[in-house]
């Protein structure tokens, strides 16, 4: 299984030690509405991180990867939880967000970021990932499927998740 290492995107780049723990529960935000972009606002940042991420794949001759909307949930959750400050910026979790998408898998990866300030933020965070080995590992990987998960909070902090897996 493969595991990558945070991207923090604020003109530093701070790598955070792999994780791979289940996130112990935690009582919800309290205000569940600090998620401040529209879905469809999302949508549009989830399929443009998407058609980048496809494009570097297809930079590299690798075969593009098709979204599943089981992964992108499991993204989505992630990402919405670090925006909202239920859980912190990591990959703690990661298990149980591979469990939850219920895929037979060979591997599985996850790439996260974090950004804030840019006019392009998807574009920040590909670019940041692309730039870092462990991220570009999981993007150049024998993967076949993804999932992406953006959410944006009310301070315009800016989460991404992206899941990669090899169906079996």
């Amino acid at each position: 299984m493969y595991k990558s290492l945070p991207l923090m995107s604020l003109g530093l780049l701070t790598i955070l030690p792999n994780c791979s723990q289940v996130i112990p529960a935690q009582s919800p935000p309290q205000n569940p509405m600090n998620i401040t972009l529209a879905s469809s606002s999302i949508a549009d940042l989830e399929k443009a991180a998407n058609q980048q991420i496809n494009q570097y794949r297809a930079s590299k001759k690798l075969p593009p990867l098709s979204v599943d909307p089981r992964i992108s949930q499991q993204a989505r959750i992630h990402s919405e939880n670090m925006a909202s400050g239920k859980v912190k910026f990591s990959h703690d979790g990661f298990d149980g967000r591979v469990k939850a998408i219920t895929i037979p898998y060979q591997s599985v990866a996850e790439n996260v970021a974090y950004n804030m300030g840019y006019s392009d933020p998807v574009r920040n965070a590909v670019d940041g990932w692309i730039k870092s080995d462990g991220h570009r590992k999981n993007m150049e990987g024998q993967f076949n499927l993804t999932g992406i998960g953006i959410a944006k909070n009310a301070k315009g902090e800016y989460y991404f998740t992206q899941l990669f897996v090899r169906s079996r």
